[in-house]
C-alpha cells in the first residue's frame, strides 16, 4: 500500500482474527469501522482464496470503500457505513501487482488496489458492476424467546475470552422477567463440536468488578449485546467454548 501510496496513514485494526473464521472477522469489522476515518478498507479471511469466489469492492453511503473477498466478510460492515451504494469485481490487473499467485490475494489483489484507490485512481476502474443483491451474504444468527428459557448462539469470541451472545437484555428479559443486578442465571451449552455438555451458573452483572475474582457473569456488552466472562479470566478456555455453539439461558 505505502508502495502505491506513500502519503497513505494505514491503521492495523487486528491481526487476532481466529484463522478461517470469517464470522469473526466480519464482527470486527463491523465493530470497528464506524468508530474509523472514512477511507479505504483491506479485510482478509479468505479460505477459498484462489476459488471462483469474486474479489469485490464495495462503495458505502459514507464514502468508504471496501475491499476483500465476496464471502460475508464486508457487507455487514458496509451496511453499517450508510449502506452499500456500489458493487465492483476487482478486475483491472494494471491496479494488481504483476504476478497474482492462487493464494495470497491479500498481498496481490486487495493491498495494491487499496494503494492505488486511497491515491486518488477512481473506484470506477476496479472492474465491472455487480448487483448488490448478488453479494454473498453471511446467515443471520438470531436468539430464540421461549417461556422461562432464552436460545442463543455464541457469535463472537473475544481475546480475552469473553464470548458474545445472538441477542440483548430485552430478548433476555422477555424469557425470565427482569435482569436485576446478582440475579442468578444459568447457562447450558449442549454438546457440540465435540464438546460434552456444559453448565454454567453465573449471576447478572453490570460490569466485571461486580462479581469476585474469577467468577463469571452475564452482561450487556459494550455493543449492547449479551455476553459472559470471568472477571480476569479466560471463559471461552475455561468451558471450552467456541463460535457458533448453542447456549440455552434459564433462571438458576
Amino acid at each position: 500500500m505505502f508502495r502505491f501510496c506513500p502519503d497513505a496513514n494505514i491503521i492495523d485494526i487486528s491481526h487476532q482474527v481466529p484463522r478461517y473464521s470469517i464470522r469473526e472477522g466480519a464482527g470486527t469489522l463491523q465493530f470497528a469501522l464506524p468508530y474509523m476515518p472514512v477511507g479505504v478498507h483491506v479485510a482478509v479471511v479468505d479460505p477459498g482464496v484462489g476459488t471462483e469466489r469474486l474479489a469485490v469492492g464495495l462503495r458505502t453511503g459514507r464514502g468508504d470503500v471496501l475491499l476483500g473477498p465476496d464471502n460475508g466478510l464486508l457487507v455487514g460492515a458496509a451496511e453499517t457505513l450508510d449502506g452499500i451504494v456500489e458493487a465492483r469485481s476487482l478486475e483491472n490487473r494494471e491496479l494488481m501487482l504483476d504476478v497474482v499467485s492462487s493464494s495470497f490475494h491479500g498481498r496481490d489483489i486487495f493491498a495494491p488496489m487499496a494503494g492505488h484507490l486511497a491515491a486518488g485512481v477512481p473506484f470506477e476502474t476496479v472492474g465491472r458492476s455487480v448487483p448488490i443483491e448478488d453479494l454473498v451474504r453471511l446467515p443471520a444468527v438470531a436468539p430464540t424467546v421461549r417461556d422461562g428459557v432464552l436460545e442463543t448462539t455464541i457469535v463472537h469470541v473475544l481475546i480475552f475470552g469473553n464470548v458474545t451472545l445472538a441477542g440483548v437484555p430485552a430478548d433476555l428479559e422477555a424469557a425470565i422477567g427482569p435482569l436485576t443486578p446478582g440475579r442468578s442465571l444459568v447457562i447450558d451449552f449442549p454438546a457440540h463440536g465435540g464438546q460434552p455438555a456444559v453448565e454454567e451458573r453465573t449471576v447478572w452483572a453490570r460490569t466485571f468488578g461486580d462479581v469476585p475474582l474469577e467468577a463469571s457473569l452475564l452482561y450487556s456488552d459494550s455493543e449492547g449485546h449479551l455476553a459472559l466472562a470471568d472477571n480476569q479470566g479466560d471463559t471461552a478456555a475455561r468451558l471450552r467454548l467456541a463460535l457458533d455453539r448453542p447456549a440455552r439461558i434459564r433462571p438458576a
